[in-house]
């Protein structure tokens, strides 16, 4: 039976990717990193950003100067075989569908107590290429531990094998805000359920300050662009449900 989850961990493998994402990510996109200068020295804290791309992990893992752990769908229903190495080489805290995911949930709070960082995409997923809602952990989360949030904006990920399949480089931007929080939710049943909501909104609201005015979709100060985005917010595995797997790795 595994025990209580260790902050860091793997951290030969980690730190071998680590320093090879750096180079790499130069090397298929022109990258440009905006707001260094706004990473806190160390956790406890909960990274979040938008999903638009498989590569979103990987730009998490360039721009961080901590060891950072992942939150992540245990069985991505649409990812490409070639970008499903790094998840499995890095590992992470899966996460499967309709279960509630009671143990991936209590490693991140460990994590997250041991001073930890953890990484969450808080939309639960990439289907679309515009900000939609968060999904109701990521919240629970941060009211959970009064860990601090980092928000980050990623777009121009979903250009880079595309472009090089035409023979060209395409321009990915990482925008690093500045921390936000802690916030917490009060009372219980509905109560909570609607301060997380409301949690999650604003996590998102602070994402979308990161990106182009034109990816802010449902949280975009422009009607036209919200309107665009009608149909991006339904989640396509609500009534799915995945079983957890015996024994895997940590």
């Amino acid at each position: 039976m595994a025990g209580e989850i260790h902050y860091p961990r793997r951290r030969l493998i980690r730190g071998i990717m680590h320093t090879l994402a750096i180079p790499a990510l130069h090397l298929v996109a022109d990258l440009h990193v905006h707001g260094m200068e706004n990473l806190p020295a160390g956790g406890p804290l909960i990274v979040v950003g938008n999903h638009f791309s498989f590569l979103d992990p990987v730009a998490f893992v360039r721009i961080a100067p901590w060891p950072i752990e992942f939150v992540g769908g245990a069985r991505p229903p649409h990812a490409p075989q070639t970008t499903r190495l790094f998840p499995w080489l890095w590992g992470f805290l899966p996460l499967y569908r309709g279960t509630g995911s009671t143990e991936a949930l209590k490693d991140a709070k460990s994590i997250l107590n041991q001073g930890g960082v953890l990484g969450i995409f808080p939309e639960g997923g990439n289907w679309a290429e515009v900000l939609r809602p968060a999904r109701p952990g990521t919240a629970f989360l941060a009211s959970l531990t009064d860990a601090p949030i980092l928000p980050i904006a990623l777009w121009g990920f979903t250009q880079v094998f595309p472009s090089l399949a035409r023979g060209k480089r395409a321009t990915a931007h990482i925008n690093i805000g500045k921390p936000f929080g802690p916030l917490k939710a009060s009372g219980a049943g509905r109560e909570k359920r609607q301060h997380l909501d409301e949690i999650g909104h604003q996590i998102m609201h602070e994402i979308a300050a990161l990106l182009p005015p034109e990816l802010r979709g449902h949280y975009s100060d422009d009607p036209a662009i919200r309107r665009a985005a009608q149909g991006t917010e339904i989640y396509p595995w609500a009534d799915k449900v995945e079983g957890e797997v015996v024994g895997q790795v940590r």
